[in-house]
């Protein structure tokens, strides 16, 4: 895809790896000078060095932290979040309490920090990489099912706010995606459902999907970039899902 955002500034969460260094990848790639936010000073340092991008170390979790950083942007990429899986009865509630306050409110936060600029500048692009988790349930995954359904509430009022000052917001569902958070999660299934990791992929991730096999993160980044491409800009408030047929059934 062709697109030039030279010029344009982005912000990425959880851009050290996985989707996130995707997304910043080839948002860098298409010209946008990147500062890539991670909890992993190594990995947002190495992956900024890499794009002349700029690294920033933070915990998300953190509102005072957050709310410390000094950021612009015209292009903010919701990315950074974590799994955890357990029946309810055995969630623990601070590790709840995190994952909402991961996917959720640093999100917000950081929206109501870039969106001044944005306004004033008449264009912006919100990209929240949600999941087909943030439409369907699954049995053990409370906090990041509640988180993303909640980040999906949160992308359409921004879109109804934002729409009318050229600034939109819209949601990208993938299935599992082949990533650091997913191999964990392949570990964590193998133990609950006391199957091999390889079942764990057959049996339990690769069930639903009509397209038997993991997405890549290059696919979820060619996503976010039709988002901020100009065939894109009348796409506001929606959630484009790249889940292989899931929620068709």
């Amino acid at each position: 895809m062709d697109v030039d955002l030279g010029g344009r500034t982005a912000i990425v969460t959880g851009g050290a790896s996985g989707i996130g260094e995707a997304c910043a990848r080839r948002l860098a790639g298409a010209g946008a000078k990147v500062t890539v936010i991670d909890l992993d000073a190594g990995g947002a340092a190495r992956v900024a060095d890499d794009l002349g991008g700029t690294p920033v170390a933070a915990d998300l979790t953190d509102p005072a932290a957050l709310d410390a950083l000094d950021l612009a942007a015209d292009i903010l990429v919701n990315n950074a979040g974590f799994q955890h899986v357990a029946p309810v009865e055995e969630f623990p509630p601070e590790r709840f309490a995190a994952m909402l306050a991961l996917m959720v409110e640093a999100p917000f936060r950081l929206a109501r920090a870039v969106l001044p600029g944005m306004y004033d500048r008449g264009w912006g692009r919100i990209v929240n990489i949600s999941s087909v988790h943030g439409l369907r349930a699954s049995p053990y995954k409370s906090a990041y099912v509640a988180a993303k359904h909640g980040l999906e509430g949160l992308s359409k009022v921004l879109a109804l706010e934002g729409g009318p000052r050229g600034v939109t917001s819209n949601c990208i569902c993938p299935a599992y995606v082949r990533t650091p958070l997913v191999e964990g999660q392949i570990a964590d299934q193998a133990r609950i459902h006391d199957i091999s990791e390889s079942d764990v992929i057959e049996q339990v991730m690769l069930t639903e999907p009509a397209i038997k096999r993991l997405l890549e993160p290059n696919e979820v980044a060619d996503a976010l970039l039709y988002l901020c491409s100009p065939a894109a800009a009348f796409v506001n408030g929606t959630s484009l899902i790249l889940d292989g047929g899931w929620t068709a059934r």
